[in-house]
């Protein structure tokens, strides 16, 4: 039995890659059919196999379609609004143009927790041209910190689709993702933007492209400060929960009524509808956008999270199926058995994923549910489950490279060659991902 469970799983991930790779399946396809392949081997029933697939779909989506939804429409109140050049342009003030690096990295930082990695990369470029044509130096000195900052934030830190999606098929408690992602995100960070940027703007020079908007000039763009704000907001109140609610203060020691309060205004559902009712109102209604100028914005902003939501459910579904047939146990016991770290085991699945087939969203859901079950099996804290949510997103960041759309999209906005794009932007995700699983591994014995 346990050979056929052992077969089950290589079929799977072997039919997964090959379908995904040489077949160019989509991957919400290729993940079910791998379910189903899966099942088969396993000697599963037909039924079986089918409610598993049902049931992984549903106990997934319940939580990640509502969080997922409604973080897509507060980026797109945010990119409507003008707040994320708003906010560039006053972090950069703040900062003073010697420490622009720094001021886009934190600009990237905050910007991708509501907004989706291409689309606020897009939005700031002209910051980037902006800058690096005042100070006559080369662009990838601001642009890396920037892309730094995005590309940590949108791995790492709720509600981000990529770390709600691991979060939820981990049984990660959300609260100590975004606590733990902040931790290990700002090292990753400084390290893979102002660091590298500072290093290897001095190898690559490139000329600035003239198009484009100077974000430095007097625009009215909304106040910084309430961007923050509303941003920092929904954050607040699920670390809020975590802290009080969570197993940091034991015993609960607070009235009924706050407990109850806190647990509601915490939760990501309730934290998330008031951010976005927030931002419907100042940031638009107040700002003159018409309310069916305001709809049709919201229904924009639903189209890029349909994809995710769906590729997430199917990736519910495959965690199901290794948990139902088995093999995930197998897998748990196996590995339990060895001296490979569980945090590393789970890194070096999502990064061989990454590397041979380019997503790195499909790369955390794919290895969030061979990993799950190591999960379900051992006796882990919350912080440690939370911990694998990081390590999972460190491999699915590595090496970026020619099968991966944002390696694409980051050559042609700053016009790199391939072989520049591989000795900037390349190497910038391998650095973010060898720091992020180095601080798992750190943190692993903190916590």
């Amino acid at each position: 039995m346990e050979y056929q469970l052992l077969i089950a799983v290589g079929v799977g991930i072997s039919a997964l890659l090959f379908m995904i790779l040489k077949l160019k399946t989509q991957a919400f396809i290729a993940l079910l059919i791998v379910c189903i392949l899966v099942g088969i081997v396993a000697g599963l029933s037909p039924e079986m196999i089918l409610d598993s697939i049902k049931n992984g779909m549903g106990g997934t989506l319940g939580f990640v379609a509502t969080v997922v939804g409604l973080g897509a429409l507060f980026g797109g109140l945010l990119e409507h609004s003008g707040g994320a050049q708003g906010l560039a342009k006053y972090i950069l003030k703040l900062a003073g143009e010697k420490n622009a690096s720094w001021a886009m990295m934190i600009t990237g930082f905050i910007i991708a927790i509501p907004v989706f990695f291409d689309v606020a990369f897009i939005i700031l470029v002209p910051v980037v041209f902006a800058i690096a044509r005042n100070t006559k130096k080369s662009v990838l000195l601001y642009a890396i910190p920037l892309l730094a900052g995005l590309a940590i934030t949108h791995s790492f830190i709720p509600p981000t689709p990529g770390p709600v999606a691991v979060a939820d098929i981990l049984g990660a408690n959300l609260g100590w993702v975004i606590i733990l992602g902040f931790i290990t995100g700002i090292p990753a960070a400084i390290v893979s933007g102002p660091i590298f940027a500072k290093y290897i703007a001095k190898k690559i020079s490139i000329s600035i492209p003239e198009q484009g908007i100077d974000i430095l000039e007097d625009k009215k763009y909304p106040n910084p400060i309430t961007i923050i704000a509303i941003i920092a907001l929904p954050i607040l109140l699920i670390v809020l929960k975590t802290v009080f609610l969570g197993d940091w203060m034991g015993e609960n020691f607070l009235p009924e009524s706050i407990t109850y309060t806190i647990a509601l205004l915490g939760h990501p559902f309730t934290a998330l509808i008031i951010a976005n009712l927030l931002a419907w109102y100042i940031l638009g209604i107040r700002r003159g956008t018409g309310r069916d100028e305001l709809l049709k914005l919201s229904m924009k902003s639903f189209q890029p999270a349909g994809a995710i939501i769906l590729l997430t459910g199917a990736g519910g579904a495959f965690k199901q199926i290794l948990v139902d047939t088995k093999a995930g146990e197998m897998l748990a016991s196996s590995l339990q058995g060895s001296f490979i770290h569980p945090l590393l085991f789970a890194f070096i699945v999502a990064a061989l994923i990454r590397v041979l087939q380019g997503s790195a969203t499909t790369a955390m859901i794919a290895a969030a549910g061979i990993a799950s079950p190591i999960i379900l099996a051992g006796e882990f804290s919350a912080a440690q489950i939370a911990l694998f949510v990081i390590s999972i997103a460190s491999g699915a960041t590595i090496l970026s490279h020619v099968n991966d759309s944002g390696f694409w999209l980051v050559g042609q906005y700053l016009g790199l060659t391939e072989k520049q794009t591989f000795r900037s932007w390349t190497v910038m995700t391998t650095l973010i991902a060898c720091t992020g699983l180095v601080m798992s591994l750190l943190l692993w014995y903190v916590f």
